[in-house]
């Protein structure tokens, strides 16, 4: 059996992993010290990271969240299928400290229109109808952290949700989100994502769905697709050596899993290492 990895083999799977991985954000930042770049360009992005800049005063990203109508099928697939690990769960949070914090924007709205803010959506942790519950799990180098909101009465973590999950999930859609999964160099993505599928349907996951790269009009021809449809590899352009594919999650979230490779990671690791030459020193 071979021997669990030790403290220091993480590190240096994790510090790869940072290396290798981004956002256009990042990337847009950190080439501005890159060749080809002019000097005002460069004098800008340096600015935007000079002390006392809002840049500077960031350690990147914390964690990406997700609403979800199950609690614990959303926590399975995140850590039972996906290998994260949970950092905490905590909740049961109400009152109105907690109610102002996360929801005064929408009071206002409902407010504005004359309507009881319970028809668009909106608990009362105020009042203490509808509580809130978290759990908080780790990946190599981002945290995601699953929220639901349930009336007061429903158990903590295994409850019905307060509201109804959105029917129309369109990554086209102005505010839609998705969380991104990095694939590893020596994983073959097609078989990941048949494998992924295949994991997700046997615990009734049936929300787990992922794109094909060639036409298909029914679900039977999506299954029907070959392995080799299972991602979109690009060969050519700015983006050489990226493969992609979207995927809906059991709440029927929108997923995304990329592998990067070739001259795009060499993008992403020129990009990360610009970025941090412009950060200003810190003790920590």
């Amino acid at each position: 059996m071979k021997a669990a990895p030790d403290a220091r083999e993480i590190d240096a799977a994790r510090r790869d992993m940072l290396l290798t991985t981004g956002s256009a954000v990042l990337a847009g930042l950190a080439a501005s010290t890159l060749p080809g770049v002019s000097p005002a360009q460069a004098s800008r992005a340096a600015a935007r990271l000079a002390p006392g800049s809002l840049g500077a005063r960031l350690q990147g990203v914390q964690h990406f969240g997700l609403t979800v109508q199950n609690m614990d099928r959303a926590f399975e697939f995140y850590t039972e299928v996906l290998g994260g690990t949970e950092v905490m769960r905590d909740g049961d949070f109400h009152g109105d400290r907690i109610h102002n914090t996360l929801l005064a924007d929408e009071d206002i709205v409902a407010r504005e229109r004359k309507v009881n803010p319970r028809t668009l959506g909106i608990p009362d942790l105020r009042g203490g109808a509808q509580r809130l519950d978290v759990r908080f799990i780790q990946f190599d180098n981002v945290v995601i952290e699953l929220l639901q909101y349930r009336d007061a009465g429903e158990p903590m973590g295994r409850g019905n949700s307060f509201a109804e999950p959105r029917d129309h999930m369109s990554p086209a859609f102005p505010r839609s989100m998705h969380i991104c999964f990095y694939l590893r160099d020596d994983v073959d993505f097609n078989t990941f994502i048949r494998d992924l599928e295949a994991e997700s349907a046997r615990r009734g996951m049936t929300q787990v769905k992922a794109n094909r790269v060639i036409n298909v009009a029914t679900e039977q021809q999506r299954l029907a697709a070959p392995i080799e449809a299972n991602s979109n590899r690009i060969t050519e352009g700015q983006s050489d050596g990226w493969s992609l594919i979207y995927c809906k999650g059991p709440e029927g979230e929108q997923l995304e899993f990329v592998q990067a490779l070739g001259p795009v990671k060499r993008k992403f690791q020129d990009a990360f290492q610009a970025r941090q030459r412009m950060l200003p020193a810190t003790s920590g």
